[in-house]
Formats: C-alpha cells, sequence, structure tokens
C-alpha cells in the first residue's frame, strides 16, 4: 500500500482515479476479495441473468486511434417472461488483455460475472430504454470518445455492451445481459511491425465432366451451371476478385477453376437430368470475371496449387499404395503453371502444397513433395506446440529434406470459419482477429516475424466480406505490414520452434473420416488404365487424353471432402462414358454362314463410330475346330486395320474346309501390343468337304443331263419340220402374208433364249 501511495502522490488527478478503478477491478477479480465485493446470485438471479440477448451488429472504426469516436450498434432482445424496466445499456472497458490466452478465456465466457467484468464507464454515454417487454427487440447506438475510454497503454482491451435494468420480480437494478468483444489499440506505428502473408484461396467444386463435343473445339460438357453463380458480381467468386483487388494479399489459385472459366468463355454446354445436355448461357459472366481476375492480379504474387487441388492426406493415407496414383502429381503440377501463364499471363509459383487444415503427417509431407514442391502450407495447430517460448515464432520451420513448413497462426486462420451471416457474428470475429494479430505484435521479442493465414479453402460470401473488413483495418499498418508467401518462406526461420512432424497417429480423426478411400483410388486406376488401353488405337489421341487426364486429377479433388455419394457417382460417369466411347470401336455382330466347297472366303467388317480414325488394330478369327476349318495353314489368321471416323471397313479371311459340320469362330481386335480390344463375335461356320469320287459322280450326272437334253431338242427338230413340209403342200396355191420373216426356226429360238 505504500508503494500505491507514493504512486498516488506523485500521479495527476485523473491518472490516480483511474488507478484506483483498474486496482478495485483487478482486486474484486481475486478469489480472496472477491467474496466482500460479489456474492453468488440465488437460482432465480441467476436465471434472470440470462434473459436478455444482447448482439453487437457493428463497431467503428475497429482499431480506432486518438481523436476518435467509437460507435458500437447492436441489438436488445428480451428472452425472458417480465418486462424490464428502467433500463440502459451501458459500455465496460477492462484493462489491457496480457496475452492471447487472456483473449480466448474472454471470447469463451458468457454471462455477466461482477469482478471479473469491469464496470460501466461514464454513465453519460448509456442508452436507456425505459421499458422492454418480453420478445421484443431493440436497437441502440454507443456513441463514445476514444479519450474517455481511458486507454492508458497499447494493447488488447475489452469492451462489454451490457443491459441493465429492473422486473416485477427482481425490484433491484441488475445486470441482465452482456455481449464481449475487443477494442485493439496501438494509435501510432510500432516501432516493430510484424509481416502478414494472407492468403486469398480461389478454389471451386468440380464442375466439368470428362464428356465433350464432337466439335473441332471439343466444347465440354458441365455437370451443371452451379459456377455462373458464384463468378457473378455479387457471388462467392466475384466478390473475392473485387475485394481482393484492393487487399494486400497472395493469391491462391486452383487451375481447374481457370481451365473451367475459360471453357465458359468459349461457349459450353451443360448436362441436363435426362443424360443429354444444352447449350450453357453464361458466357459473358466468365468473361467478365476472367478480365477482372487478371486485372486484380496484375502485380501480386500467385501461387498455382496442383490442378484441381488433389486432396494430399487422401493420397498419403489410401492413394499412395495403388499403383500410378502418385504418378497423378507431377502433370497436376506442370499444367498449374501454364494454366495461370496462359489464362492470367502472370508468372505463378508452384513450390507450394496446401494439405486440408493444415493438417500433416510425415506420409503426408512426403506426398506433398512429391510433385517437386518445396514448401508445405500447414497450421500451427498442427506442428507442435510453442508456448514455451513465451512468444510466437516466424512462420518459415526446416522440417528436413530441403523441405519448409510454413506454419499459419491457427487461430487467425479459423477466425471467420463460423456462420458470417449474422451482423453480430461478424462484428465479434473481426475484432477477434485484429485483437490477435495486435497481440501477437506484441509479444516480447526481439526478432522481426513473419506470421500467415490460410483461411478455409473455400469462404462463403459473408465470411469472405468479413476477412476483408478485417484486412481493411490493418491496413493503416500500425502493428503489421503487408507480406507475401514466398517471402514468408524465405524468411529467417527462428531456431527454437519446434519443426518436428506430428505421427501419424496425431492426425485428426475428423479429418481422416473424409478422406477418399482406397477404392476411390482404384477405381481412378481403372479408368486410367482404360484410357491408356484407349488412346493407342486412336489417330489424335489428344482428343481423349486431355479431357480424361484433367478429369482424373478431378476425381482426387480436395472439394469431394464431406460428398462421398457425389464423388462416387462422379468416378462412375467418368468410366462409364469412357468406356461408351471405347464401344464405338467394335465389331458387328455377324449371323452364321455356310461354306460350300474346299475354299472360300469369311468377310468380318469393324465399325468405328468415332469421329476421328483408329489405327494399329489387329483383326484375329480363329477356329475353334481347325481340323474341320482352317484359315491359311492354321486355326487362325489375322489383319491389321484401319477404319476412318464414322466408317466400317470388312475384312475378308481366306478359309478351307477339310471336313463337313459347323464349326465355331470368334473374331477378337487387339491392339498393336497384343492386348484384346473390345469384345470377341462368334459366329458358326457350316463347312462341307466336297471328295474327287464324289465331283466324279457330279459331273457324270450333269453329262447324263446335257445328253439327255439334246436328244430332246433334236427330236422336237424333226417333229417341227414334218409339220412345216405337211402345211406347205396344203397351202401352195397361196401367197404367204407373213414373209420369211416369220419362220418356225425363229420362233424356237426365242423359245431357247427365254
Amino acid at each position: 500500500m505504500a508503494e500505491a501511495a507514493d504512486i498516488l502522490g506523485a500521479s495527476p488527478a485523473p491518472v490516480r482515479r483511474r488507478w484506483l478503478r483498474r486496482a478495485v477491478v483487478l482486486l474484486a477479480g481475486t478469489p480472496v476479495l472477491a467474496a466482500l465485493v460479489y456474492s453468488p446470485a440465488p437460482k432465480a438471479q441467476a436465471a434472470q441473468a440470462t434473459a436478455v440477448d444482447v448482439q453487437l451488429t457493428s463497431l467503428a472504426p475497429a482499431a480506432p486511434v486518438k481523436g476518435d469516436t467509437l460507435t458500437i450498434s447492436g441489438t436488445v432482445v428480451n428472452t425472458g417472461s417480465e418486462t424490464i424496466n428502467d433500463a440502459h445499456v451501458g459500455l465496460r472497458v477492462g484493462p489491457a488483455l496480457a496475452d492471447r490466452s487472456s483473449i480466448d478465456e474472454v471470447a469463451e465466457r458468457s454471462g455477466f460475472r461482477a469482478g471479473a467484468d469491469p464496470g460501466e464507464i461514464d454513465p453519460a454515454y448509456a442508452v436507456k430504454i425505459a421499458s422492454l417487454p418480453s420478445k421484443v427487440r431493440q436497437e441502440f447506438t454507443l456513441t463514445v470518445p476514444v479519450n474517455k475510454l481511458e486507454l492508458d497503454k497499447d494493447g488488447v482491451y475489452q469492451l462489454g455492451v451490457s443491459l441493465s435494468g429492473v422486473t416485477e420480480s427482481r425490484p433491484s437494478e441488475q445486470v441482465l445481459g452482456i455481449e464481449r468483444t475487443f477494442l485493439p489499440w496501438q494509435p501510432e506505428a510500432a516501432s516493430k511491425r510484424a509481416q502478414l502473408t494472407y492468403v486469398w484461396p480461389l478454389v471451386s467444386t468440380t464442375h466439368v465432366t470428362a464428356e465433350t463435343g464432337s466439335d473441332e473445339t471439343q466444347t465440354p460438357v458441365f455437370l451443371d451451371d452451379a459456377l455462373a453463380e458464384e463468378l457473378k458480381p455479387q457471388g462467392r467468386l466475384g466478390q473475392m476478385v473485387s475485394l481482393g483487388k484492393e487487399l494486400p494479399v497472395t493469391w491462391v489459385i486452383d487451375p481447374d477453376l481457370l481451365y473451367t472459366v475459360d471453357a465458359m468463355t468459349k461457349g459450353y454446354r451443360v448436362r441436363t437430368p435426362d443424360g443429354k445436355s444444352t447449350q450453357g448461357r453464361n458466357k459473358a459472366v466468365a468473361e467478365q470475371w476472367l478480365s477482372s481476375l487478371e486485372t486484380a492480379v496484375q502485380a501480386k504474387k500467385v501461387v498455382a496449387l496442383p490442378f484441381a487441388d488433389p486432396d494430399l492426406a487422401s493420397l498419403a493415407h489410401h492413394g499412395k499404395d495403388v499403383s500410378g496414383t502418385l504418378g497423378q502429381l507431377r502433370p497436376a503440377t506442370d499444367k498449374a503453371k501454364q494454366a495461370v501463364e496462359t489464362v492470367l499471363h502472370v508468372p505463378a509459383s508452384t513450390d507450394f502444397s496446401w494439405p486440408v487444415d493444415g493438417a500433416i503427417d510425415p506420409s503426408i509431407v512426403n506426398v506433398a513433395t512429391s510433385a517437386g514442391a518445396h514448401n508445405v502450407l500447414t497450421r500451427s495447430d498442427s506442428l507442435g506446440e510453442t508456448g514455451s517460448l513465451g512468444y510466437t515464432p516466424s512462420a518459415a520451420r526446416p522440417i528436413g529434406a530441403g523441405t519448409t513448413a510454413v506454419v499459419a497462426d491457427a487461430e487467425l486462420s479459423t477466425a471467420f470459419e463460423g456462420d458470417m451471416l449474422s451482423a453480430g457474428n461478424s462484428t465479434l470475429a473481426v475484432q477477434q482477429f485484429l485483437a490477435h494479430s495486435l497481440a501477437l505484435n506484441l509479444q516480447k521479442t526481439d526478432e522481426q516475424r513473419s506470421f500467415v493465414v490460410t483461411p478455409q479453402r473455400m469462404p462463403s460470401l459473408s465470411q469472405v466480406n468479413s476477412m476483408a473488413v478485417a484486412l481493411r483495418a490493418l491496413q493503416a499498418g500500425r502493428w503489421t505490414q503487408p507480406g507475401d508467401l514466398e517471402a514468408a518462406a524465405a524468411a529467417k526461420p527462428d531456431p527454437r520452434a519446434a519443426t518436428q512432424v506430428p505421427g501419424a497417429g496425431q492426425y485428426p480423426e475428423a479429418l481422416r473420416k473424409h478422406e477418399l478411400p482406397v477404392s476411390a483410388f482404384e477405381k481412378i486406376r481403372t479408368t486410367q488404365n482404360t484410357l491408356d488401353h484407349f488412346k493407342v488405337i486412336l489417330a489424335a489421341p489428344d482428343r481423349v487424353e486431355i479431357p480424361f487426364g484433367n478429369t482424373t486429377n478431378r476425381e482426387m479433388s480436395t472439394s469431394w471432402r464431406g460428398r462421398p455419394e457425389e464423388a462416387r457417382v462422379y468416378r462412375d460417369q467418368v468410366q462409364n462414358y469412357l468406356i461408351d466411347l471405347t464401344e464405338k470401336v467394335k465389331i458387328i455382330p455377324k449371323s452364321d454362314a455356310t461354306l460350300s466347297g474346299h475354299s472360300a472366303t469369311i468377310p468380318v467388317s469393324v465399325q468405328n463410330s468415332l469421329v476421328q480414325d483408329v489405327h494399329d488394330l489387329v483383326l484375329r478369327v480363329q477356329s475353334a475346330n481347325p481340323t474341320r476349318l482352317m484359315f491359311g495353314d492354321s486355326g487362325q489368321a489375322e489383319q491389321q486395320v484401319t477404319v476412318q471416323g464414322d466408317h466400317t471397313q470388312t475384312v475378308k479371311f481366306p478359309a478351307n474346309a477339310t471336313a463337313s459340320g459347323p464349326v465355331e469362330v470368334t473374331a477378337q481386335l487387339f491392339t498393336k501390343d497384343g492386348v484384346a480390344y473390345g469384345k470377341p463375335r462368334k459366329f458358326t461356320v457350316e463347312a462341307t468337304e466336297i471328295t474327287p469320287t464324289v465331283m466324279l459322280v457330279i459331273a457324270g450326272g450333269v453329262l447324263l443331263l446335257v445328253l439327255a437334253g439334246i436328244k430332246m431338242y433334236a427330236s422336237r427338230k424333226r417333229v417341227a419340220a414334218r409339220a412345216a413340209a405337211e402345211d406347205g403342200t396344203q397351202q401352195s396355191d397361196e401367197t404367204p402374208d407373213t414373209g420369211p420373216q416369220s419362220t418356225g426356226g425363229s420362233g424356237t429360238g426365242e423359245t431357247v433364249d427365254r
């Protein structure tokens, strides 16, 4: 107390009053003195204390300076059954909070706590409410000059907005509801400001199918037209572009989104419920969004994720043992850089990988770096605790093998994951974000530090707006300065920071249960094998290799998390469509045939219903009984086949019958490397063997028939001649009226000709 007296005696009156008020608050918060200041309320009073819901809908300025006026707006709702009378809304300002854990403790507190919650400031700034009936909502606005808040040092201050009043059952005034928030106070620029890198993710769900049109440009077919709603100026992605343009952010982009929107600008179709497709109608929306994005990213840092944003954790835990799966990552990375530079005309870094929620284990790190990335975006709630340091170290942490873990701050990164549609929730989230960012910079260390924020991959529209409000409040640069992701990764690491990658057993179970299963990667492998088998016969393999290669990446996308059924249906549709394409090249079913004679040819037709030519096919026919029916010198024969697009080619195979009877023949297509292609076709050939003896008998029979015919002809000629002679004798004195053209011989000749 002597020390206190000395201080009071040496201080001006306002300072003494401020010190006394703060001292009373602090003393009241101690367990021993709390009983002297505050006694527990009866149960009825405790229940009544929760009867009012207080919400803060706005607080401006979010980070005030000297001379500002603080304006806090909100609502109070009487949720109890009694009318509240003689009420007022007051502002309570506590002392500067000591550290980040104190911020969290205040944020989690519910209900008014005498002693822990500070007293009201000057009642002159309160808003009076004469009566507040049950279930009634009342708006309020508090306006207080900042110099009346007695903020005596840089730091984060607790603000409480409370409603006090009386009811019939509790005639003495009491606090009936309170809402707490934070006020960051750093009116002048700090001598040492932290570098703050905010990741601005442009990621969406998968929208493109593997199906393309038969036209020259291969018009893509979309699952739906939902992306257009996101791209519109007031849509989620539209707002991310317009807001991000004015903010100091690092753009982190899924190249598949760029390819998808770029495809929309060139014309696209949308699948209908009946399995057909209709012309897409949002080409102009896509053009506007791409143009705006290209402008927004100029002179900004752009990081490209691997194409379609593959789920690295799923690959590490379930996909890496399925052959060929990890081989998809390198092409996905190569496509990423090309997409950004082609569509946006700016350079892009592909040196960063981003596991879901920044959660890592050794296998995830190995997969994340397998495609060439040297930096893994993780989060402080994954990569070890650093509480023993007394401060938060910089983001860059070397974790071995030339890999850097870029550790984002977990609390800053998750600040806007809740429901930001409510103005109250958004206001609290913004103030808490600013409070943590200031508290970080006020930590005691001589080192210049660099911090990273990685928000949720696909923030909602309301979350995007809340993020933008917080970043605008930091633009004054009083305790942070903008950084970028590449600089954060290259910053000097703190040698005392944790660098131990957590083991597989520490990976969050809540994340693990949403991973793609092994069966998903097996289905993807089946599709890839089918594609590899198909493209070798095509004259223009790129027409299927490019769209299906992109679709394979999409099947591994992080965006399928939480949507297992949609993911399964998508994979099935891809595989079924590919099979439909392969079946457009086939052997036409053949009816049974009869082979009469020692040798003949058997035709087999191959149909190509694709728009492009197929080649390097081998058509093979095989006799099930070579002792009865042979092709060449053996039971089988084959010929190379080339079929033009939308044509049919018939191939003839010489066959020899060595015995009579039915023989089953199998026709099968093969690729040039000997792998069977398509379904085999079976048909029966009725073979008939004709021996020399049988031929002599048949020849003798034919000769007898000919001789008999000659004899009959000669006999008829003689009869006709006699008849003509008799007619001439009887009519010799008459003049013939037909002339020589009407001879009997002529009539006989016409009969033979017929």
